[in-house]
């Protein structure tokens, strides 16, 4: 297998750093120079890699959306059953969220309040929502056909109503500083109103 070139090896820790700081810091408050930095980039080698800041977050967004969709198929792949797999999917986010000492939160939610005026983003953005939303379809799907969730709702209906509320649920996590939201989300979903 060929060795990634040094410039797309750049590339990809500029959309990880990239990452850390959209997230911790939103798109307006993130500076391409404070990136740079933190990778130890020359300032006039960003348009090597990059048309735009613009463009820079539309990759950003795009490389969540495939880190996201490995960690759905990975939680999927060792779960016993599918809606075993969407448990296991988010306590993974939970621990991570225990790990940041409640900081963060969600990439996608968090630049879609942050980005209206951006068609390029917002069109990146509804594309990452809708993949993760798919991939919890298919696992909700799956396990409407093995009769453990309820079927007179359609899985993609279900699935954007388990994010929708827990997206709601992170925003009261990182005001009180507990996982109970997310586990209360969880748990009135999944246990309760998406049974049979």
């Amino acid at each position: 297998m060929a060795r990634p070139r040094r410039s797309d090896d750049t590339r990809a820790l500029l959309i990880e750093e990239g990452a850390v700081g959209l997230l911790a810091n939103g798109y307006h408050g993130t500076g391409i120079k404070q990136v740079l930095d933190k990778v130890g980039v020359p300032k006039g080698s960003f348009y090597n890699y990059f048309d735009s800041k613009e463009s820079f977050a539309q990759a950003v967004i795009e490389h969540h959306s495939l880190c996201v969709q490995r960690n759905l198929a990975a939680a999927f792949a060792s779960a016993p059953d599918p809606l075993s797999g969407v448990r296991a999917f988010f306590a993974v986010l939970t621990e991570d969220f225990v790990a940041a000492d409640f900081t963060g939160g969600c990439l996608i939610a968090n630049l879609g309040g942050e980005l209206e005026g951006s068609e390029i983003l917002r069109s990146a953005l509804s594309a990452a929502w809708a993949a993760w939303r798919d991939g919890v379809a298919d696992a909700l799907r799956a396990a409407q056909e093995q009769g453990t969730v309820r079927t007179d709702i359609d899985a993609v209906d279900l699935a954007d109503l388990l994010l929708e509320s827990w997206e709601g649920a992170v925003i009261r996590m990182k005001i009180d500083r507990t996982v109970d939201p997310l586990d209360k989300c969880l748990h009135r979903l999944l246990d309760d109103y998406f049974r049979p």
